[in-house]
């Protein structure tokens, strides 16, 4: 059994992330404490029974831990994940500090300068079905974002294949539950905003449109992403509307689509003309795409769907975990909760 850690246990993403470590054959699961005042903080319930240590190098080092989950915000990630990889460990973080290739472009999104640009450069984008060799031998690995991830999975086949029109334009129209929002509590995601209510947000100036760009590889002109918070606890759907070009067909696009995904454990393609919907995925580490084409106006409407806190967080930086320490991809991944 290799040991691994999680800091950020106490977030939405990182008891996930126990909860799957928890059923792995092959790992044994570490809460790493990384706040001043873990003493004063009780741990999640379920949690108690599980070894821990503080997140400094040396602690780290002297447990072995083999991989290092990094469940916080993105400036803490940028503190801790030089001291994990100092400290012998492989490092996966889930949040946004090093999914964007160059310093300049996180400034720009994130409105805050990058603190670790040398490993910015170095972190591989961990989204298996594009990066699967990469990521096996990379010390540091950038989990992609919930958005980027249903969108990504859907658009980049049809931008690879040159079946989309390009010069008609993307757009992805996003939903998701309130838990994409973290734990920490705001009021826009109040009880009493969400109920009975659905919202815009980040209009133009999400975070994410960067990690659908230089994966997806469409200019920012190009693409157009709005995202929304449904009035429920996990899951996202994504509706995405683009033109093809002259002659092509429902059977083409899903030709294309069972090329690129041919022997992925965890995208589900639908027949043409049949859509998922989130209870499809929720509580699962798949994402489902379905479709309709319109082959007398070329108009595409791409419906893509995951669990924002298991595909689109925890689940995927297990199966990163598993191509990292030499695990079946699927290890931890095929049981529902």
């Amino acid at each position: 059994m290799l040991r691994v850690g999680v800091v950020g246990f106490r977030g939405y993403s990182g008891a996930e992330l126990v909860k799957i470590l928890v059923r792995h054959r092959g790992v044994e699961p570490w809460l790493v404490e990384h706040r001043s005042d873990a003493a004063e903080r009780p741990r999640p319930r379920g949690h108690r029974a599980l070894p821990s240590l503080a997140a400094n190098a040396e602690a780290v080092r002297a447990a072995d831990l083999a991989v290092v989950f990094l469940a916080t915000p993105a400036e803490v990630s940028m503190e801790l994940a030089p001291t994990m990889l100092e400290a012998g460990a492989r490092v996966i973080d889930l949040s946004g500090a090093f999914r964007l290739g160059q310093a300049e472009t996180y400034r720009r999104w994130y409105r805050e300068e990058h603190t670790q640009p040398e490993l910015l450069a170095e972190a591989v984008y961990g989204l298996p079905e594009f990066y699967r060799e990469r990521i096996r031998k990379a010390r540091l690995v950038a989990n992609p974002g919930c958005y980027p991830t249903a969108a990504n999975l859907a658009l980049r086949p049809l931008v690879e294949s040159g079946i989309a029109d390009r010069t008609a334009g993307f757009i992805c129209d996003a939903k998701s539950g309130v838990s994409g929002a973290g734990r920490k509590p705001t009021l826009k995601t109040s009880f009493c905003e969400v109920s009975e209510n659905f919202s815009a947000y980040s209009v133009l100036d999400h975070r994410h449109v960067p990690e659908v760009l230089q994966n997806a590889g469409l200019r920012e002109s190009e693409f157009t992403f709005t995202a929304h918070l449904l009035p429920l606890d996990r899951g996202i759907l994504e509706t995405i509307y683009l033109r093809t070009r002259d002659g092509c067909s429902a059977e083409r696009i899903l030709g294309v689509y069972e090329e690129r995904y041919q022997g992925e454990p965890f995208v589900r393609l639908y027949e043409p003309g049949t859509l998922p919907d989130l209870r499809c995925v929720q509580h699962t580490n798949y994402c489902d795409i379905g479709f309709r084409h319109d082959p007398s106006t070329g108009r595409a409407v791409i419906v893509s769907v995951i669990d924002n806190l298991v595909k689109g967080a925890a689940g995927q930086a297990v199966q990163n975990m598993n191509l990292m320490l030499g695990f079946e991809e699927t290890e931890g991944l095929l049981c529902g909760c």
